[in-house]
């Protein structure tokens, strides 16, 4: 296949044979093949990748390709042992990419880095958590505020209760995590406009739709399971209107690995019945397109005196704010939506009325809404949408943001959050007798100015490539190094271990998808979807080294080493007996986690109360409210009117898991021997004079004086919308500013950053 050419439905042989040249690299294709029957089973152990829901009644092979990859990827029999490090410098290492450092495989030694020698060094659990508590303890309580407890997603509700505990305990709410990263956008804007923070959608509502909308979401590769929903809507004659800037295998074919007939024949089910490639940055010019179309179409039956095509009694009885909202659509012209959506008036008019001839409509979106400059408002459009006619608080309806990490939502909901408003401090001081801080803390964007300004002096990470996730790479890793302390609780060597503080520790943790045996035996844990369905999880893999800890047993020995005696708080119970954590997260969060021990084994998981789905609106004014659009543009300060400008996005491949890469490949865009590539528009191309494989040089397009690029990478021509490029994450993360994030969230806007290209 040509570099750039699309040329694969998602699933397949080919996702066959990914599984399976997976396994093979790992070495474990017998054990792992084995585990896999196990995954997202209610008996087994919930997928260490995407956090899309887990079904009562799974599949005979509950898992996808992205979520095999990561179990290989997790119970591999590469080892990262002490060896390795005696073999190899820090500094040496730094020269390595991102696949090659994991692929050395598990960690399995504590680690202390040596600056005589600059060599990782082994060193035994209690010595590291002594010192490590001396370190934080030598912290005086005013400057505190400086130690960041940053979280990946990737734990467990009881570690991530027992954290958010240990950073409140030590004494600040510095609890950042990948949501302040990817949908941060989302907890800010639904909470005002439907009074929640997540989606209202479960796995029962695609069963009863009948039409589904998708915003900037991929689900080829970010939440292939969704793709078994998909297929089944699609059978029903359901329509599925996508808008995304880049025509991606899993929204345009699927050919499902579990059924003999695609799999023995050329059939595959066609996923969008109407694709449009929206600007990078349009969406907001969409929505209101869409919503510029229902209104129209809805003047033009009164007229008719037919039945009306919004929702009025709804809209009557559960809303405020329409006539602001709809007067503000009439004033938007056709015109200006058209230039900045990137999209015509046909098309959206079309969208528009399978829309309206739909009763109960899905609207999901993902990272290509949440990751811009007005990111919150993006999320606010589609509220605006689904409102109009009534489609949200009803069967088979609603509004579904697609979640990343496999407890991203989770370890917010248990208390990982920087916002002190969001988590039960009083509960908190009546359970565990301390004051709890009631100062904001560091948000993502917040902890890494801290960084480059020297208020954040320590930094405690569990889980995650932190300085691979974030904006302004070359700035940020330069000035890492200031930093007093550095840990990271991680299951593989990545860049984060490499640039790190004057004193740094690597400990090395149990996957979950590892047996973990404590006093009382072995254990089991919890985690959240992205439906809000709590599941349980127990490991079956043997662990990859006798020295592992728990990430629950390495949280309580760091804080029975920082802080100070609390009769109150039994860190070492609840390490020994996990349920005695989860009956502590059920009495600070009875309304979610009531009997958590006796239900967590619920099919399909049992679900937290979500106001919205069932039309009861938990805003200020009890209504759900619609959001005037003050703009168009979803990113202002990067639409720099010169015709040498273009407007970057960035995207993950088909053999990646956020920072996490398999391999350097993408078999569904193509792209083959490497990831340093542009996705760049022809017209583009010989408008600027370059040409297909040329190398060239990224400059990021800023007003802070500060210079940002990124060298050799090579241009591939692609169906991408004109003015725009496509790049991977993270290697473009370097030009972004960190000051171009999110208003409100915060959330870095990845999906839209100008730059100009020179030859390499």
């Amino acid at each position: 296949m040509k570099h750039g050419e699309q040329g694969h439905a998602a699933g397949g042989w080919g996702s066959v044979k990914e599984v399976s040249n997976a396994l093979l690299h790992e070495h474990v294709l017998i054990e792992g093949s084995k585990l896999l029957l196990h995954q997202n089973k209610t008996d087994g152990f919930a997928c260490v990748s995407c956090a899309w829901a887990k079904p009562a009644n799974p599949h005979p092979f509950e898992f996808c390709e992205s979520g095999a990859k990561a179990t290989a990827w997790e119970v591999t029999s590469k080892r990262c042992e002490p060896d390795f490090f005696a073999r190899h410098t820090v500094t040496e290492l730094l020269d390595w990419s991102d696949c090659a450092l994991e692929s050395v495989g598990r960690l399995t030694t504590p680690l202390r880095w040596d600056a005589a020698s600059d060599r990782y060094l082994p060193v035994d659990w209690e010595t590291a958590f002594a010192e490590i508590g001396r370190e934080l303890r030598a912290v005086p309580a005013e400057k505190r505020k400086g130690v960041v407890f940053y979280a990946s997603g990737r734990a467990s509700l009881e570690t991530s209760y027992m954290y958010q505990l240990l950073a409140r305990m030590y004494g600040n709410n510095n609890l950042p995590d990948s949501s302040n990263m990817c949908h941060e956008s989302t907890s800010v804007a639904l909470p005002k406009t439907i009074g929640v923070p997540i989606g209202t959608v479960s796995l029962d509502d695609f069963e009863q739709t009948d039409c589904i909308f998708f915003f900037g979401q991929n689900v080829g590769t970010n939440s292939p399971r969704m793709l078994h929903q998909l297929q089944e809507a699609r059978r029903r004659g359901v329509p599925i209107i996508t808008f995304n800037p880049l025509k991606e295998a899993g929204l345009l074919n699927f050919s499902n690995p579990q059924s003999p007939l695609e799999m023995l024949t050329p059939a595959e089910t066609t996923i969008s019945t109407q694709y449009l490639q929206v600007r990078a940055g349009g969406d907001i010019g969409a929505l209101l397109g869409l919503c510029k179309a229902l209104i129209e179409a809805d003047d033009a039956a009164q007229a008719a005196g037919s039945a009306r095509v919004l929702d009025v009694a709804f809209l009557a009885e559960h809303t405020a704010g329409l006539e602001a909202f709809v007067a503000e659509v009439r004033s938007t012209t056709w015109q200006h939506i058209v230039d900045a959506s990137g999209l015509t008036q046909a098309d959206l008019v079309a969208a528009a009325a399978t829309y309206a001839a739909a009763d109960k409509v899905i609207g999901i979106y993902g990272m290509g809404l949440t990751q811009h400059r007005h990111g919150v408002l993006n999320v606010q459009m589609v509220s605006n949408f689904l409102l109009l006619r009534g489609n949200i608080g009803k069967p088979g309806a609603g509004i579904c943001p697609v979640r990343g990490h496999s407890n991203v939502q989770g370890q917010r909901t248990v208390g990982i959050t920087e916002k002190p408003e969001l988590a039960p401090l009083e509960k908190l001081k009546e359970l565990y007798h301390f004051e709890p801080p009631r100062d904001k803390g560091l948000n993502t964007v917040e902890a890494c100015e801290g960084v480059l300004d020297g208020s954040v002096s320590a930094f405690v990470g569990l889980g995650g490539n932190f300085l691979r996730a974030i904006p302004d790479t070359v700035r940020m890793e330069a000035a890492w190094s200031r930093l007093r302390l550095t840990v990271q609780v991680s299951t593989k060597l990545n860049r984060s271990h490499l640039v790190h503080g004057e004193v740094a520790y690597i400990l090395p943790c149990l996957g979950r998808i590892e047996i973990d045996r404590q006093a009382s035996g072995e254990q089991a844990v919890a985690v959240e979807d992205s439906t809000g369905c709590m599941h349980g999880s127990k490991g079956r893999a043997e662990p990859a080294g006798e020295l592992l800890r728990s990430e629950a047993a390495i949280v309580a020995g760091l804080a029975r080493a920082t802080l100070d005696a609390n009769p109150a708080v039994p860190w070492q119970e609840w390490v020994d007996d996990y349920s005695r954590v989860r009956d502590a997260i059920a009495r600070t969060f009875p309304d979610i986690f009531h009997d958590f021990n006796q239900r967590m084994w619920t099919p399909g998981g049992f679900r937290r109360p979500v106001p919205a789905a069932h039309r009861q609106w938990k805003t200020p004014n009890g209504k759900a409210n619609f959001i005037v659009p003050k703009t168009m543009e979803a990113d202002p300060d990067q639409a720099v009117p010169h015709a040498d400008v273009l407007r970057l996005f960035t995207v993950r491949s088909d053999s990646q898991f956020n920072t996490t890469v398999y391999n350097e490949d993408d078999r569904f865009r193509g792209i083959k021997g490497g990831r340093k590539v542009l996705l760049m528009n022809a017209g583009d191309l010989a408008r600027l004079g370059l040409a297909e494989d040329q190398l060239v040089q990224a400059h990021a397009v800023t007003s802070d004086g500060v210079a940002r690029s990124v060298q050799g990478l090579r241009l591939v021509a692609y169906d991408v919308p004109a003015g725009c490029v496509a790049g991977y994450y993270p290697e473009c993360n370097p030009l972004m500013a960190l000051s171009h994030h999110a208003l409100e969230s915060k959330v870095p806007a990845a999906k839209s950053i100008a730059i100009r290209l020179t030859p390499a």
